[in-house]
C-alpha cells in the first residue's frame, strides 16, 4: 500500500485504489492497494505498526518545470493559484466565481433582530457574552455531519462553528488547540481557509500546538498568534512516500494473485503481485509528493513572510528546539496552556480571580445558524454528502453512516430531482471509489438530476476512481489544491490458492456445465487461457466505458482523456490544468458556482440545506447496536463457511488503495 508520510511522524493524504476479490457469493474482500495514504511514519509519539515500508524521500521542488513540460505535451494550461487556494486566473474568475468569504457587519435592525432571537433561544443554545470558543481538532475528521450522540469531529461542523463565531456577538474570539491530525490535505485546506475567513471579523484567533507536524502547522500558521509549551513535539522534517508489497509473502505461502488492471498507472494490485514499486507508480507518487510539498512550502512562506529557500533550509536543518522556533518566528511565544488562558483573560480585561468564559466545540455545535440570522433565506441549495467507499447495496454489518450505498444514494438523488424546493445542488464527495457498477448507476442518476437543476461537485480529501466517476456527471467540478482525484481506471482479480491447498492437504473438485461456469468458482487453479481472455475483456470494456463517459462529460476527445487517465492519480491543481477539474476551492466556491448557474445574484444570500444530516436518537443507536450483534453472528458464520472458497470478485472495481473487508467496513469490529 503506498503511503505518503510526513517524515518521522504523522500526516495523512488518503488515497486508495481497490481490487476486489470475492470469496464466495456470500463474502467478498476488497483489496485496495495503491496511490496514497499520506501519513507520517511512526515515532515515539504515535506507535502504529507499519508493514514492509519502503520510504522514498522527496524534498525537490524543481519538479514544477517537469510538470509544466508534461502539461504542454498534454495540451493543458497551468492554472495559477493564490495564497488562499483559489484560482487567480481572471478568465476563470469570470466563468467560475470564487465564493470568497465576505464578512458583512450587521446593521442596527439586523443586530436587534439577532439579539431578540438569542433571548428566545433554548437554554442549551445560549452562550455567555464575551465567551471564547475553544475547539480542539485532532485525529480523524469526517466529511459527514455528526449527530449530538456521535463521537469524533466533523469538518462541516468545524467550519460552521467558525462562521457562526464570526457573526456571534457573544463570541469574543477563538482558542484553537491543534493536535496530530489523521485527515487528508483537502480537509486541512478547508479548515485553514475558514480560519483565515474568521479573521476577517476582526476577532482574535489564537492557536496552541503541543505536538506539531506539517498539517498541524499548516493550520496553525493561519492563526493570529501561535503558542507551544516548552516541551512541545515539533517535527517539521518534510514528507516521504512509502509503498509496501506482499508479493513475496504470498509467494512463500502458495498464493498467486491474478490481477487484471487497466491503465499503466493503476497501481491497485501491485501490493499483492509485486515485490517492489513500478516505474509508473514511482513517477506518479513522486509527482504527487512534489506537488504537496511544494504547496506547503509556498503557503507557509506567504504566511510567515519568508522566502521559500529559507523555509526549505529550516526543514532540512531538522530543527526541533522550541526556543529556536520562537527565535525564527515560527511561533509567537512559548507558553503552557494555562498561561495562554491567562493571556486571553488579560486581553479581555477579566480579573485574574475569575474564570475565562468559554464555550466548547460540542456545545457550540448546538447553536443554530437561525439564532444568528445566518439562514432562512428564500432560495435554497441542497448539499448532498457522499463519503467512504462505494458499494451497490448495504452489507450486513454496515451502519447508516458507513460508506456510499448506491441504492440509498439514488433514492436521495431522485427525491431532490422531483422537488421544486431546491434551486441547485452541491454534491460533496470524499471517496476513493469502489464498485464500478454502483458508480455507474449513481452517475446516471446524477446526470438526470443535472438535467433538471444545476449540480456542482465539490471534492474533499479524495474523489478518485469511482469518486471521480460520480463527480464527472456534475455541471462543474471544484477541488482543493491537494485533493486526490482522477485515477480513471479499473481493476479486478482473483486468488489462485492451488499451491496453498497442496501444502495444507486440502482438495476441491468442481462439476460444472457451461464453458465459463468455473470462472468465479475455481480458486484452486489458475485461469485457463480462454478464461483469462474473457476476464481481461470484461475489465477493458468497463475501462472503455469509464474513459468514454469521462471524455464526454469533460468535452474532450477520447485520445486526450486517455492521456489524463490510465489509472493515474492527480492533485486537484494538476487535475485543473488537465481539464479534469473546473476550479480550485472549497465548498464555498462550489456554492457560488451553483448560485451562478441557478441565476441567483452573487450578492443574494441563500440557505444551504444539508440532506445528509445525521439524526440518530439514543433509541435508534440502541436499535442499530442490537441489529449489529445479530448480523455479526450471521456474518461470522458466513465467513467460516467461505474461508476455503476464495475466488475472484465479480465486481469490477474503480477504486484506489487500501484493504477492506466489505462486511466489516464501517463497523466497530473492523
Amino acid at each position: 500500500m503506498a503511503q505518503i508520510l510526513p517524515s518521522p511522524r504523522f500526516t495523512t493524504i488518503h488515497l486508495q485504489t481497490t481490487c476486489s476479490i470475492k470469496c464466495s457469493p456470500s463474502f467478498s474482500i476488497h483489496f485496495s492497494l495503491s496511490p496514497l495514504h499520506l501519513k507520517k511514519p511512526d515515532s515515539f509519539l504515535h506507535k502504529k505498526g507499519s508493514f514492509l515500508g519502503i520510504p522514498t524521500r522527496a524534498f525537490d521542488t524543481e519538479s514544477d518545470q517537469t510538470l509544466s513540460n508534461e502539461y504542454e505535451k498534454i495540451g493543458g494550461e497551468v492554472e495559477l493559484v493564490d495564497g488562499n487556494g483559489s484560482s487567480s486566473s481572471g478568465d476563470d474568475e469570470d466563468k467560475y466565481p470564487s465564493g470568497e468569504f465576505v464578512f458583512r457587519e450587521y446593521n442596527t435592525w439586523k443586530s436587534l433582530f439577532v439579539k431578540l432571537r438569542m433571548l428566545i433561544a433554548l437554554p442549551w443554545q445560549r452562550v455567555k457574552k464575551g465567551s471564547v470558543l475553544t475547539m480542539k481538532i485532532r485525529g480523524e475528521i469526517s466529511d459527514q455531519l455528526k449527530s449530538r450522540f456521535s463521537s469524533g469531529l466533523s469538518l462541516p461542523q468545524i467550519c460552521e462553528n467558525l462562521i457562526k463565531a464570526a457573526y456571534d456577538p457573544r463570541i469574543s474570539g477563538i482558542y484553537l488547540h491543534i493536535e496530530p491530525l489523521s485527515c487528508g490535505w483537502g480537509k486541512v485546506e478547508e479548515i485553514r481557509r475558514h480560519v483565515l475567513d474568521f479573521k476577517k471579523s476582526g476577532k482574535f484567533i489564537v492557536g496552541y500546538v503541543p505536538a506539531c507536524g506539517e498539517k498541524e502547522y499548516y493550520i496553525g500558521s493561519a492563526c493570529e498568534e501561535l503558542y507551544a509549551p516548552p516541551s512541545a513535539y515539533f517535527q517539521l522534517y518534510g514528507l516521504t512516500v512509502q509503498a509496501s508489497f506482499l508479493g513475496g509473502v504470498l509467494e512463500k505461502i502458495g498464493i498467486e494473485p491474478q490481477v487484471q488492471r487497466i491503465g499503466k498507472y493503476k497501481s491497485a494490485g501491485d501490493q499483492l503481485t509485486r515485490k517492489n514499486i513500478s516505474d509508473e507508480n514511482r513517477e506518479m507518487l513522486t509527482a504527487l509528493l512534489d506537488n504537496i510539498y511544494g504547496n506547503w512550502v509556498e503557503k507557509i512562506s506567504l504566511a510567515k513572510g519568508k522566502k521559500k529557500d529559507d523555509i526549505e533550509n529550516f526543514i532540512n536543518e531538522g530543527v526541533y528546539e522550541v526556543e529556536r522556533l520562537k527565535k525564527d518566528g515560527w511561533i509567537t511565544d512559548i507558553k503552557y496552556d494555562d498561561e495562554v488562558l491567562s493571556l486571553l483573560k488579560e486581553r479581555l480585561a477579566i480579573p485574574s480571580s475569575k474564570n475565562l468564559p468559554t464555550v466548547d466545540y460540542r456545545r457550540y455545535c448546538r447553536v443554530k445558524k437561525w439564532t444568528l440570522g445566518l439562514t432562512g433565506y428564500r432560495d435554497q441549495i441542497a448539499i448532498i454528502r457522499a463519503s467512504g467507499s462505494i458499494s451497490r447495496v448495504r452489507g450486513p454489518l454496515s451502519t447508516s453512516s458507513s460508506g456510499i450505498v448506491a441504492e440509498q444514494f439514488i433514492e436521495k438523488i431522485r427525491t431532490v430531482r422531483e422537488s421544486k424546493r431546491y434551486k441547485a445542488v452541491v454534491l460533496r464527495i470524499d471517496s476513493p471509489g469502489g464498485d464500478a457498477l454502483a458508480s455507474d448507476l449513481m452517475w446516471r442518476e446524477i446526470k438526470l438530476l443535472a438535467a433538471t437543476k444545476p449540480v456542482i461537485a465539490s471534492m474533499s480529501d479524495v474523489a478518485a476512481s469511482g469518486g471521480y466517476y460520480m463527480a464527472m456527471a456534475a455541471d462543474a467540478i471544484v477541488a482543493e489544491n491537494l485533493t486526490l482525484t482522477g485515477s480513471i481506471g479499473v481493476v479486478t482479480g482473483k486468488f489462485n490458492l492451488g499451491k496453498l491447498y497442496e501444502y495444507i492437504g486440502f482438495n476441491k473438485e468442481i462439476i460444472s456445465r457451461g464453458k465459463y461456469a468455473e470462472l468465479a468458482a475455481a480458486e484452486h487453479r489458475p485461469f485457463r487461457a480462454d478464461e483469462a481472455e474473457l476476464f481481461a475483456k470484461r475489465a477493458k470494456d468497463m475501462y472503455k466505458q469509464f474513459v468514454d463517459k469521462a471524455a464526454f462529460s469533460r468535452s474532450m476527445t477520447v485520445d486526450k482523456m486517455e492521456q489524463a487517465a490510465q489509472g493515474r492519480v492527480w492533485t486537484g491543481h494538476d487535475a485543473a490544468s488537465l481539464g479534469l477539474v473546473d476550479a480550485i476551492g472549497g465548498l464555498s466556491r462550489a456554492v457560488a458556482i451553483a448560485k451562478q448557474k441557478a441565476n441567483i445574484p452573487p450578492e443574494k444570500q441563500v440557505t444551504l440545506v444539508e440532506l445528509s444530516r445525521s439524526s440518530a436518537s439514543p433509541l435508534e443507536i440502541l436499535r442499530e447496536m442490537g441489529n449489529t450483534f445479530v448480523e455479526a453472528d450471521e456474518a461470522v458464520k458466513g465467513l467460516i463457511d467461505s474461508v476455503h472458497e476464495m475466488a475472484y470478485s465479480d465486481a469490477v472495481q474503480a477504486t484506489m488503495d487500501g484493504i477492506l473487508l466489505e462486511k466489516l467496513e464501517g463497523s466497530s469490529y473492523s
